[in-house]
């Protein structure tokens, strides 16, 4: 699970709230406009019980049909205007704000692009999803009613309390009185409704996750007929959130009765006072009814508040889950300090120091015949090192062992070292460091000398191009996904890339290279999709080439013909290949022993074995290591 809060802690709604200004602030002028453009509507709502006062007082009371007449037009002139304003406001606001969602939305993707692996990891879809879409859509409708009502509303009441006093000032302390209950009823509501608010929307990002996990999984749940199950499952999060919902219904439904029957209580005494003033002659019908009117349209500005301040706690927790995920520090894209280039040049000098003293112990003809190299050269100047490269997973208990430790390795310039290990010994591990997909806990990768953490991750992963065991298409085209590893890589590469990966059978599909693929390339093959895959990384031809056993789920006579394929292209360029078969370790130079997170052998295919019992075993797929056949015998 996200590392998100599970329950409601305290915090300030408007500090949350501010923190969208620096997306509001270019459209900051047409929503000033807008509210201003709403509060004169509304305003001209209060000039309507001073027409009706004019009436009373004069024509009717003067029994004059044209003066009521004229006063009807008033009305409705007011009426026709405060509509327009209204239908203005909204026009102002469409657009910018369909912008500044759209703005949003555009920036969680390229931040959700730029966080560390280990982020998404932690962190399930389906939450994702739910902040790039419910949440936004639930700020867009903040930003163009809640927003701007808020300020509406609180100009009106100011303004309608001072019409009321200016008129009776009795009557007017009559009606403000429930002013200090509703205020202290109103934070208590907003207290509460902020809690089940953020249970609400976490619980949303929860079905969410279910749900793409059930059309993604669909063949395992067709294939083991967990359709019960996974229902059951989905029920059970949709009753806790139908819970959730009732219980913020239940509160919305209080705070609403509450806040309509204290002011009608509050009219209703006014109302009564004023009669009998109008019955002893200190106040005059029409100002009664001016009173009345004014007090009778001030209520939805009151009676509001509390499905203002719903929304309003329901967008300021959307805008924490927003920028739960904004505040999360993106990739650092260079670890080393542009000013220390003592330390860099004494590192690199070390590096040379040791790449030579290994040049001089295991540089072999078939080695340097391979490379290019001349006898007397430092051929392994450059090519793939590893320096006491430690690492331990972002969320690992501290103290806790490292997944790999100590691993020192270096691999020739035009070498392809085959790694090999037992399950768990962290072989997919230590292909991630190299493209910087994790970080490393301590030492240091370098390519050609350079360190790994000093490249900009643009340019380390036109160097670097990787292919996984389980490989992921996106809904696009063939050449679309096989494009991918290379930008701006014409058509001529692209076939040779997909002839290397023995992938001809994408000429066949109904469209050819232009054929969708569908989500998660569901539609192909396992095979298909890791010949594709392979391609991809492929097509670039680039310098430094990481392989995480690519060829597990082709069958044995596409395997050879792939391997023959591959084995020209792996001439070009350095390459760390895990392997688990024989046959794909006979595409390499060397071979590297993992176990237990430490590179424990290094040599040819051949010396390893017969010097390392380990090794042997795991080639020969015998059923016991070899401490338990030694304990048996």
């Amino acid at each position: 699970m996200p590392e998100i809060p599970a329950e409601h802690t305290e915090r300030s709604a408007v500090r949350s709230l501010l923190r969208l200004w620096p997306y509001v602030r270019p459209v900051r002028i047409r929503l000033l406009s807008a509210a201003l453009v709403a509060i004169l509507a509304s305003c001209l709502g209060l000039v309507i019980p001073l027409v009706l006062k004019w009436m009373v007082d004069g024509p009717v009371a003067d029994r004059d049909p044209g003066g009521v007449w004229l006063g009807a037009l008033y009305l409705l002139l007011l009426g026709i205007v405060e509509a327009l304003l209204f239908g203005l406001r909204r026009w102002l606001v469409a657009r910018p704000l369909a912008g500044v969602e759209a703005s949003m939305r555009a920036a969680l993707y390229r931040h959700l692009q730029r966080l560390p692996v280990a982020f998404h990891d932690r962190w399930p879809s389906g939450q994702l999803l739910s902040r790039g879409t419910t949440d936004l859509m639930l700020l867009r409708m903040f930003l163009a009613f809640p927003l701007t009502f808020l300020l509406v509303n609180g100009t009106t009441i100011v303004i309608g309390f001072l019409i009321l006093f200016a008129q009776d000032w009795s009557l007017g302390l009559v009606l403000l009185a429930p002013a200090i209950p509703l205020m202290i009823l109103c934070s208590l509501f907003e207290t509460k409704y902020a809690v089940v608010a953020r249970q609400a929307q976490d619980q949303v990002g929860d079905l969410t996750t279910v749900v793409e996990e059930s059309v993604l999984g669909i063949r395992i749940i067709k294939g083991f007929g967990r359709h019960r199950s996974q229902a059951l499952a989905f029920r059970a999060l949709s009753r806790r959130l139908r819970a959730t919902e009732l219980g913020k219904a239940r509160l919305l439904a209080g705070i609403w009765a509450l806040i309509t029957a204290i002011p009608e209580l509050a009219i209703g005494a006014a109302l009564v006072l004023g009669t009998v003033e109008v019955a002893d002659g200190d106040l005059s019908a029409g100002t009664l009814v001016a009173f009345l009117s004014t007090a009778l349209a001030l209520r939805w500005p009151v009676e509001s508040i509390g499905f203002l301040l719903a929304i309003s706690q329901e967008s300021a927790t959307a805008t924490e889950r927003y920028f739960e995920v904004m505040d999360v520090a993106e990739e650092r894209d260079t670890e080393v300090s542009a000013t220390a280039p003592e330390a860099g040049a004494k590192a690199d000098a070390d590096v040379n120091a040791d790449t030579e003293a290994d040049a001089d112990a295991d540089t072999g003809a078939c080695a340097m015949a391979k490379t290019g190299a001349r006898p007397g050269t430092a051929p392994d100047r450059g090519g793939m090192a590893f320096e006491g490269v430690e690492f331990r997973y972002p969320d690992a208990r501290p103290g806790s062992v490292p997944v790999l430790t100590r691993i020192d390795l270096r691999i020739r310039p035009g070498e392809t070292m085959a790694l090999v290990g037992a399950t768990g010994s962290g072989k997919t591990t230590l292909t991630t460091l190299v493209p910087r997909l994790h970080e490393l806990t301590a030492g240091r990768i370098t390519l050609d000398g350079e360190d790994i953490a000093a490249l900009e991750r643009p340019r380390l992963r036109e160097l670097v191009s990787v292919a996984f065991e389980e490989p992921t298409l996106f809904s696009a085209t063939v050449g679309e996904n096989v494009l991918m590893g290379a930008e701006g890589a014409g058509e001529d590469a692209l076939r040779r890339a997909l002839a290397v990966a023995q992938a001809d059978f994408v000429y066949d599909l109904p469209q050819g290279l232009d054929t969708q693929v569908g989500e998660q390339g569901l539609s192909l093959s396992g095979g298909q999709r890791q010949r594709l895959a392979l391609a991809r990384a492929v097509v670039g031809e680039p310098r430094f080439l990481v392989l995480d056993d690519p060829l597990s789920a082709l069958d044995v006579h596409t395997e050879t013909l792939v391997e023959a394929a591959l084995r020209r292209v792996l001439e070009r360029t350095t390459a760390l290949v895990v392997a688990h078969r024989p046959s794909t370790v006979m595409l390499a130079d060397r071979v590297a022993l993992l176990s237990d997170g430490r590179i424990t052998a290094v040599g040819t295919h051949q010396e390893l074995l017969r010097g390392n019992a380990e090794y042997a075993w795991l080639m020969s797929g015998a059923e016991h290591t070899p401490a338990e056949e030694g304990s048996t015998r």
